[in-house]
């Protein structure tokens, strides 16, 4: 059985996007069940758990003794085992991978700029400077990636891990509208939104939380 840790409690802006629900996606597209590793902070430090993940961070992949951290890098694992998340031709193989990347390379630092100053630092004399900078340069690269979409329902001929991970950055504009800017982009976001792996991988994702989104609420 394939087992995949995942964090007990994180604050509401990070629900949904955790990394661990990368993973979750790609083994729902795939058919494949596996079992949470639910952890607390004190099981991030534990020496164990540092042995295998070095930063202390989710997701974790564990499957017949074998275990793999960083989830782009086990999204492809997966991938390359799966046609469902790639093909199995060489050039079709090698564009899913380009993807894959572009997304955690070319597209995530952009927007990572961005949401570090709207959740963390919003109140920051330096981050008001920065701000006008980081949005710039975000809009740039949402406009070219907007560019490779027009017209297309998936960024190749077909639906990817490489989707699969571009989408899951996109996500983290959620809290913005940004994406809503471009409309071959927001049409792409919900296009894979839709999907129903997506959708039961996102409810599994979010039960985590459940009680806590609960008690957030009655306080």
């Amino acid at each position: 059985m394939i087992r995949i840790s995942v964090l007990k409690w994180v604050p509401p802006f990070a629900r949904g996007s955790v990394k661990e629900f990368r993973v979750r996606w790609a083994l729902t597209e795939a058919g494949l069940p596996y079992e949470e590793r639910v952890l607390a902070p004190e099981d991030q430090d534990a020496a164990r758990y540092r042995a295998v993940q070095p930063f202390g961070q989710v997701p974790v992949l564990e499957e017949d003794g074998f275990e793999m951290f960083e989830s782009g890098a086990i999204v492809l694992h997966l991938a390359e085992k799966h046609e469902v998340l790639m093909p199995r031709d060489e050039q079709g193989r090698a564009r899913t991978m380009q993807w894959v990347l572009a997304a955690q390379t070319s597209v995530q630092p952009a927007i990572d700029a961005v949401t570090a100053l709207d959740f963390f630092y919003p109140d920051e004399e330096w981050a008001k400077m920065r701000r006008p900078g980081a949005e710039e340069f975000l809009m740039r690269r949402l406009g070219q990636l907007s560019g490779r979409l027009e017209g297309r329902e998936w960024l190749e001929d077909r639906f990817t891990a490489g989707d699969l991970m571009m989408v899951t950055v996109l996500r983290d504009l959620r809290h913005r509208d940004f994406v809503s800017k471009f409309p071959p982009l927001e049409a792409y976001v919900k296009r894979a939104e839709a999907r129903p792996a997506f959708k039961k991988a996102l409810g599994d994702h979010m039960a985590l939380y459940a009680e806590a989104a609960k008690a957030e609420a009655a306080a």
